[in-house]
């Protein structure tokens, strides 16, 4: 299936691009959520026509994610506590969603959607690297430190 990209997409193209994807994700995922439209003539037609607006929303979007990104890299690491098991492991695990909560108690507003946790939740206490993208090309790193309840 064709598509034309109504944004940058990571690892799939750039704003205007015609790319193929399979059915599935172009169907369930690409065109219900606005970021790409089917690669038809009238559709180019209409994607030509409206390229300039698109252009402008997606500079003002990188441009917020950068300011969103200073906020962030000022902070460097967040520390979060747990209840540990007589091992050192966590009842449970720390996910997005508790990270999420750290940083809004911190004045900083962040999307469970844009924290990304390489390794998956995390299961030790200690330090573990968290990615949080803003953007497709704005990606922060921030340190999690996990400490155990006293």
């Amino acid at each position: 299936m064709k598509v034309i990209l109504l944004e940058k997409i990571r690892q799939l193209g750039d704003l205007g691009d015609i790319v193929e994807v399979k059915p599935g994700y172009g169907r369930n995922y690409l065109i219900p959520q606005g970021k790409a439209i089917p690669a038809t003539d009238k559709n180019r037609e209409k994607f030509e026509s409206r390229r300039a607006e698109l252009e402008q929303a997606a500079h003002e979007h990188l441009v917020a994610a950068q300011e969103r990104s200073k906020q962030l890299e000022a902070l460097v690491s967040i520390t979060i506590t747990a209840k540990i098991h007589d091992e050192g492991k966590l009842f449970g695990s720390i996910g997005v969603r508790e990270i999420a909560d750290a940083l809004q108690s911190k004045g900083i507003q962040i999307e469970k959607r844009e924290i990304n946790i390489p390794s998956g939740p995390i299961h030790t206490i200690g330090e573990h690297d968290v990615n949080i993208v803003l953007h497709s090309d704005v990606v922060v790193s921030l340190k999690v430190k996990v400490e155990p309840e006293v």
